[in-house]
């Protein structure tokens, strides 16, 4: 499988991606696709880095893996594409979103490209999954790769907003340097966690944009 990632991530992770792990872990997510129907498509399966630039890059949001479902992973984390039904928890996002902007918002996608080309990474733990199996591709060491990529944002740039939500992102989020950058914390927006109150109400999207607006970065239009 070729790695195609846009210049400035390719400068930044070109260490990583030669490191045997990752070699291997190339050839085993290749296997899968061979073997079994996987999501995303593979050649958006790094579209987070791509539709993000390093440049650019503002916010960092992390989810755990694609989508399982036929046509739903476009390979940015709670986005799914245009045609499909928007899923529970990025229903939940929009929801916090629309109060927390005091606007009416009533999106007809779940597409979030256009907060990537903002300069909002989306990023999955894993970058792929097999159909209908969540957290199929677990095991494989997609962890090391995106903990990796985390770590060096975190020393290569500075005043990025990080958005951890739940528990899983916040333990992914353990190495980033706080003094340099701002992370935002609250539970996770599935229906599980945001109907028990972690969620609504965090008010993280005025917030990330108020620390932007304060370091003269332009703020990211959510709606």
């Amino acid at each position: 499988m070729q790695i195609d990632l846009i210049p400035s991530w390719q400068t930044l992770l070109s260490d990583e991606i030669e490191k045997s792990y990752f070699q291997d872990l190339i050839q085993e997510v290749d296997q899968e696709y061979q073997n079994s129907t996987c999501f995303p498509p593979k050649d958006l399966i790094f579209s987070a880095f791509n539709n993000c630039s390093l440049e650019n890059l503002k916010i960092v949001i992390i989810g755990q893996d694609p989508y399982h479902g036929e046509g739903e992973a476009n390979g940015l984390s709670f986005s799914v594409n245009d045609s499909v039904k928007i899923p529970p928890s990025l229903r939940n996002i929009f929801r916090e979103l629309t109060t927390d902007l005091d606007s009416i918002f009533l999106p007809s996608s779940g597409n979030l490209e256009s907060w990537a080309k903002q300069g909002v990474l989306l990023l999955n733990a894993s970058l792929t999954v097999r159909k209908d199996s969540p957290n199929s591709h677990k095991h494989l060491k997609w962890n090391v790769f995106t903990d990796a990529v985390i770590k060096k944002i975190s020393e290569e740039k500075e005043n990025v907003v990080f958005l951890l939500w739940g528990s899983f992102a916040q333990k992914k989020g353990a190495k980033i340097d706080r003094t340099k950058h701002l992370v935002l914390e609250s539970g996770h927006p599935s229906p599980m966690s945001a109907n028990q109150g972690k969620w609504f109400g965090n008010r993280h999207f005025s917030q990330a944009n108020e620390y932007l607006k304060s370091h003269n970065l332009q703020i990211i239009n959510w709606l």
